[in-house]
């Protein structure tokens, strides 16, 4: 303890120097705004319907906003949208939901039931790990299952195993319960939190402190891997990110039947039936203002909208290098947007077959060869390295409905390097794939070649030319330590008033829960219409 409190100290003492001064308080004033067939409530505007959008678009209207969400795609979603093709339905994105009651907190507030509109299935097990040895593990929440596996696996890591969950709750408990939701937009925000962060050693990475508890790589591997998710370095994110090891236990892996696409397609209509309005094929060129204050967005097709607040769900990056004029982007666009390391890319591979593959779980990861080397090479060398490891989603497993009878639909996603290297994806992008669907039929979908029906493919352009995604980078902004909480892109603008962030760009970070969890940190800092109105 006395250890954990002299670094408390340090790092507070060090943060202090390099930190001159916090922000300055804001004032908050009615835009240009004005009322919509008799609705004269302030105007919120949302650019970007991921889940990050549509949950602060859904808060924004229970607080008392009438809420616009322009989209640039033909369908609500983002990352999380659809593709049908040849009778297969595909979740373009996120697969995995982890903390559904943050999407049951979004009907609540709508006074409506989340188990109406969508069915949550509990996945058991969450997954399978396929090592490169031949072994595997099915990871759930079945306490005497895990024990076994272990005991199969490393019988000395059984003790260290159960020592690694104790750590894991504690971390949860503060990093999300008390830190997930809670704003970083002051240096005394930060302050606050360090020594709360020196004493989860918030310094280590997640893969240095499960090598504490845990000896056998494989079960090291197990877990630590969870941040590439997220788009993080298992061997650079901070420990914190261990709480996701105790969110799993707690609330489970679920599915939601029909795909993903069933939430989001839940979503828009409770943002409809408050009285909200989503366009679709409506690109932002521009976020217009009035000084230094956000007063609305301008249409590529020319049109106005005005606005009493914006909230960006777009990328971060993208939208202070390329929605704001150069007069006002001071602080993130010529200090730090340079400075920024974004996270790797993915390549995604949807396919469809004529046959169903019964003994292939819903989620199996197979890993490669190499582990530190292979995350070494995507994240820092920022190179396409021969080998691969993967993950492969059979929804069908568990959703006849997302293929026709007697098929089977499937996703098989690869990390790999953002646009900051010098792959050619134009080119490279077959011969790739090509390479995972023989490394695929080789080994748990034998004769693979012969049985797909459908095909299509994203890559790190994808995400660059559709998502406009800075280097085509798949989970935005990477999070490392320094590009945590107050580091990382604030809620609420540090260089315009009125227009605040949501998404994985900005605190807490990607994924699912981390999106939604960014919603509710605009609760604090998106004032209430009732203030704007007045």
């Amino acid at each position: 303890m006395t250890s954990d409190v002299s670094t408390a100290r340090l790092a507070t003492h060090t943060l202090g120097k390099i930190i001159k001064a916090s922000l300055p308080d804001r004032h908050f004033e009615r835009g240009r705004a004005t009322t919509v067939n008799g609705d004269a409530r302030p105007h919120a505007i949302v650019i970007g319907s991921g889940f990050g959008g549509l949950a602060a678009a859904i808060r924004l209207g229970a607080r008392g906003y009438r809420v616009t969400v322009v989209e640039q795609l033909d369908q609500a979603g983002g990352r999380a949208r659809v593709f049908r093709q040849d009778g297969f339905t595909f979740d373009a994105g996120p697969t995995i939901v982890t903390a559904p009651f943050l999407f049951e907190e979004l009907w609540s507030l709508c006074g409506r039931m989340m188990a109406d509109d969508v069915t949550l299935k509990p996945m058991l097990p969450f997954y399978r790990l396929m090592f490169a040895d031949g072994t595997q593990l099915d990871c759930s929440g079945d306490d005497d299952a895990m024990r076994a596996q272990i005991r199969q696996l490393s019988p000395e890591d059984i003790a260290g195993y159960e020592r690694l969950l104790k750590r894991c709750e504690e971390i949860y408990k503060i990093g999300f319960e008390e830190l997930g939701h809670k704003p970083f937009t002051t240096v005394m925000d930060m302050l606050k939190t360090i020594p709360k962060m020196a004493m989860l050693r918030a310094d280590r990475s997640l893969h240095t402190l499960v090598s504490k508890y845990i000896r056998d790589e494989r079960l090291r591997l197990a877990f630590s891997f969870h941040p590439l998710f997220i788009g993080g370095n298992p061997f650079s994110v901070t420990a914190i990110y261990a709480l996701v090891l105790h969110l799993e236990r707690k609330y489970g892996v679920h599915y939601a039947m029909g795909g993903t696409g069933e939430l989001v397609k839940g979503l828009v209509s409770l943002l409809e039936g408050q009285g909200s309005e989503l366009r679709l094929n409506s690109k932002v060129a521009q976020i217009t203002l009035e000084g230094r204050k956000a007063t609305g967005v301008c249409l590529a097709s020319g049109e106005i909208i005005p606005a009493d607040v914006v909230i960006s769900n777009a990328c971060t990056t993208w939208t202070y290098q390329n929605l704001l004029p150069d007069s006002s982007r001071k602080r993130w666009r010529d200090r730090k947007i340079k400075k920024v390391r974004h996270s790797m890319s993915v390549v995604v591979w949807y396919f469809g077959t004529k046959c169903r593959y019964e003994d292939v779980l819903h989620h199996t990861i197979l890993l490669g060869p190499r582990y530190k080397g292979l995350l070494d090479d995507i994240f820092n060398h920022k190179i396409l390295a021969d080998d691969f490891s993967l993950y492969l989603h059979r929804p069908s497993a568990t959703d006849p409905s997302v293929a026709p009878e007697g098929c089977d639909a499937f996703y098989v996603l690869a990390p790999v390097p953002n646009l900051e290297g010098n792959t050619h994806w134009e080119t490279a992008a077959e011969p790739y794939r090509q390479k995972i669907e023989a490394f695929l039929g080789a080994s748990i979908l034998p004769d693979l070649a012969n049985q797909i029906v459908t095909s299509r493919m994203m890559t790190p352009l994808d995400f660059r030319d559709g998502l406009l995604s800075t280097h085509g980078a798949a989970f935005g902004i990477e999070p490392v330590l320094l590009q945590s909480a107050w580091f990382r892109p604030h809620n609420l603008s540090e260089d315009i008033d009125n227009l605040f962030m949501v998404g994985a760009g900005t605190h807490p970070g990607a994924g699912m829960p981390g999106v939604l969890s960014s919603a509710r940190v605009l609760d604090s800092v998106v004032p209430d219409a009732s203030i704007i109105a007045a």
